[in-house]
């Protein structure tokens, strides 16, 4: 099945029902199933009218969740063309290679990236077209002629509205996607530094739906909150994807600083987040306890009938599961959850499988294990490699969800996969009764409390641009108080030679706090270039080349974090 063909049938299935609610203005709007196909027909229209693209042409969205985002992406994919979404917290570097490297040749974006768009374009070859929502100032310069064309979202939809509701409208005249088409590159950055486009088919996000749809109880009165950025796969397939093929709500959060506001007003029924969101809410509510003797004394005596249900009624009344993945979560938050009354669950999954591999089993009468991200959903099949005397070896996955490959890069394609298994990175290992336990990460990827993925190679690439720096390794670290997730740290030797002409021209012999500083800074500096969940928040300083392996290769695992920070 194609995401198209989803959309179509939950539309003659539950046309008149809403579909998206979101917020603007201080005021709560609705879109129905049905209006939404309409406003996903108008997209496709213009798409193919004015920015000409057809079966495969590829085309970026940047922006954070709106109707607009969702409106954009299933108008592309309807057309068989493929979707580049790109995280709104990327830097103009990041966004120029990913743009450059898909060939997109046109992007969707909020009006709040005019600007980057007009610097970067020069650098991106293929693209022809940027059209633009959410538009407030008068003074973009559309009209002006350039290679790229500008144009408004809104004024292309109003313009192409009459033709998209005819009988030969884009929609329909032009040949459907079929469901081994691909639908989206999902980029991720990759050990070589630049970020790879994981090629994902229509199957690949419809057959994940269907595995969880399988795995866990969805019923079509369920409202999904969407809070975490849909250019993630873990969200546009949880928290997009899954709501619409089975015919549900979604409700989009304002953002992160009114997220308990939005619960309260939409009850949703469905949460899916990553650890530090359940974290927060967790410590939301072990505070009000705490701040209410009478409260805090009866829950301390184990009376908790009265105080869950207040719990409750903040989460709007209706909430019945919550849904982590991203990262691992700490089982206490789980355990904390469920003395709440809730129903946490946790997953695995990577973008290259679409992502969703494991979930604790949620369905009636079934439970999870504490420590283990669940067993694998049905259909999927997962193995371990390699497996040592404890049974723990390499996670490897197989089945309609995976990836076809990576864009434009047949050696990193070939290096993720075995015998048709693809090879996760991650270790881990199978229990007697099918349960999934992560035990570590063979491969260098850090994974903060966000579940942002960063690969130290990308990180290190960066940094090693300045003239000051010889090399560096970046790794993972956590504080004392910390037991998910990972900040990013880097060591830093200087480059001798560079760190002596400086001298040179300073006519005088530096300090070694001197050196130190200039060090940081260059950090810093370089950081720059990079998204700011990469920045390196710590930074130590080695007098002496890093040891290397007989190919040159820094033995990174010599090396950990102490407490030098910027």
């Amino acid at each position: 099945m194609t995401l198209r063909e989803s959309l179509e049938q939950s539309v003659q299935r539950v046309g008149e029902k809403v579909l998206m609610r979101h917020k603007r203005g201080g005021e709560w709007h609705e879109i129905s199933y049905g209006e939404f196909l309409a406003l996903v027909r108008n997209a496709s229209e213009f798409l193919a009218r004015i920015c000409h693209v057809r079966h495969g042409t590829r085309v970026a969205i940047l922006a954070s969740n709106s109707p607009e985002w969702c409106i954009a992406y299933y108008g592309i994919v309807s057309l068989g063309a493929i979707a580049v979404p790109i995280d709104a917290k990327l830097r103009e570097q990041e966004i120029t290679h990913i743009l450059s490297d898909s060939g997109a040749s046109t992007i969707v974006a909020d009006a709040r990236f005019y600007a980057t768009i007009r610097d970067i374009e020069g650098n991106c070859p293929d693209l022809r077209h940027a059209v633009f929502f959410n538009i407030l100032r008068r003074d973009l310069a559309f009209s002006k002629p350039r290679r790229v064309k500008y144009h408004e979202f809104e004024k292309l939809m109003e313009a192409t509205r009459t033709f998209s509701e005819a009988n030969d409208a884009a929609f329909s005249r032009l040949p459907a996607p079929k469901d081994d088409d691909i639908a989206s590159f999902i980029y991720t950055s990759g050990t070589t530094g630049r970020q790879k486009g994981a090629m994902l088919t229509h199957a690949n996000f419809t057959s994940d739906f269907q595995a969880m749809y399988d795995s866990i109880d969805v019923f079509e009165d369920d409202n999904f909150l969407l809070l975490l950025p849909l250019n993630h796969a873990f969200a546009f397939t949880t928290s997009l994807v899954v709501p619409i093929c089975a015919g549900c709500e979604i409700s989009f959060v304002e953002s992160m600083r009114t997220i308990s506001e939005n619960i309260r007003e939409t009850s949703p029924t469905i949460i899916c987040g990553v650890p530090l969101l359940l974290e927060k809410i967790r410590d939301k509510v072990l505070a009000s306890i705490k701040a209410n003797k009478v409260g805090h004394s009866l829950w301390k005596m184990g009376v908790r009938g009265p105080i869950r249900k207040r719990i409750h009624e903040n989460l709007g009344g209706r909430i019945r599961l919550f849904i982590s993945g991203g990262a691992p979560i700490d089982v206490q938050i789980l355990r904390d959850f469920a003395d709440f009354g809730l129903h946490p669950v946790e997953g695995y999954g990577l973008t290259e499988c679409a992502p969703v591999v494991a979930v604790s089993p949620c369905n009636e009468g079934q439970t999870g294990k504490p420590g283990s991200c669940g067993k694998a959903l049905q259909g999927i099949e997962v193995a371990i490699l390699d497996p040592n005397e404890e049974g723990v070896g390499m996670i490897a996955v197989k089945g309609p969800n995976v990836m076809k490959g990576y864009y434009n890069n047949p050696a990193a394609t070939e290096e993720v996969f075995r015998d048709g298994w693809f090879l996760t990175g991650d270790l881990g290992r199978i229990d007697e009764d099918g349960f999934l336990f992560i035990t570590g990460r063979k491969k260098s990827l850090i994974v903060n409390r966000e579940g942002k993925n960063i690969y130290p190679e990308e990180v290190e690439n960066q940094i090693n641009r300045s003239p000051y720096i010889l090399e560096c390794v970046v790794l993972g670290y956590r504080e004392e108080n910390e037991s998910v997730g990972e900040h990013v740290g880097v060591i830093v030797a200087p480059d001798e030679e560079a760190i002596a002409a400086k001298e040179k021209q300073l006519k005088r012999k530096m300090t070694e706090d001197e050196v130190r500083d200039l060090l940081k800074s260059e950090v810093r500096a370089q950081a720059q270039e990079l998204a700011d969940y990469k920045w390196p928040r710590k930074v130590q300083v080695r007098w002496e080349e890093f040891n290397k392996t007989a190919t040159g290769k820094i033995k990174r695992y010599l090396y950990a974090m102490n407490e030098a920070s910027i």
